[in-house]
């Protein structure tokens, strides 16, 4: 996947970076699958970074897994649930790499002002904002087409989550089901408001993919996708600083 979404971005001329997560902790059964554990996950993540030449990213999700997540990740990720979670954001501050934190579903956009100050208390420079949508009720999420100017002034990067607020949690009762016929809808909204990144979860066959398959983007629609949002971009963002 990281090849033949790299061989898209470079066509279409867009940045890259490859995310995979080694172990998925929040999952909405026992018997979801959650990954392959940090050792193995970790060196797939090294071989891609290697061979295909991007930088990557990775969730953690307990402090003590920042600093051996950063000897590979060339970004943290810290997921929406454990936005608030002090210790671990001190510790994924402190390793010196850059640092992405989810805006949980339960946060309004302006709360997200206390993630970026604790981040730079312990000495991160590089913090970036994801947007993935707000709890709206049960099983559903809304995206507050609000919150990218608010977090944007917080002087930060904000990245929007597409796939993932197209989410229906727990929908399917032991797994989350999705809307992913709205992925273009929701990008091209999310990028007319000025968003810095678009985090999309891109798979060649999302009907069996492991995990998240129902809100995933199909990779045959993305490289359409992706020329439309530069395009986008490029009209609304003239003043682009980031």
């Amino acid at each position: 996947m990281a090849h033949e979404i790299k061989a898209i971005c470079e066509r279409v001329g867009v940045g890259f970076v490859y995310k995979s997560s080694f172990d998925k902790a929040n999952r909405s059964s026992i018997d979801s699958f959650r990954g392959d554990g940090m050792e193995r996950g970790l060196e797939i993540l090294a071989k891609v970074k290697k061979e295909v030449g991007v930088p990557v990213v990775t969730d953690i999700h307990e402090p003590w897994q920042a600093e051996k997540a950063a000897d590979v990740a060339d970004i943290l990720q810290i997921p929406a649930f454990l936005c608030r979670q002090t210790d671990l954001l001190i510790a994924a501050a402190q390793t010196g790499k850059a640092v992405n934190v989810k805006k949980g579903q339960f946060l309004a956009p302006w709360d997200a002002k206390n993630i970026v100050d604790k981040l730079s208390s312990a000495g991160c420079e590089k913090i970036l904002l994801t947007e993935r949508g707000a709890s709206f009720g049960y099983n559903q999420l809304v995206v507050d087409m609000r919150s990218f100017p608010i977090m944007r002034g917080f002087d930060v990067p904000v990245v929007f989550d597409v796939t993932h607020s197209l989410q229906l949690p727990g929908g399917l009762g032991k797994a989350t089901g999705g809307q992913s016929e709205y992925i273009e809808h929701l990008a091209r909204a999310g990028v007319a408001c000025g968003v810095d990144a678009v985090f999309m979860e891109v798979h060649n066959d999302p009907a069996n993919a492991p995990s998240d398959g129902p809100n995933q983007l199909a990779l045959g629609r993305l490289e359409k996708l992706l020329a439309k949002l530069k395009s986008i971009h490029e009209l609304v963002n003239d003043d682009q600083h980031y």
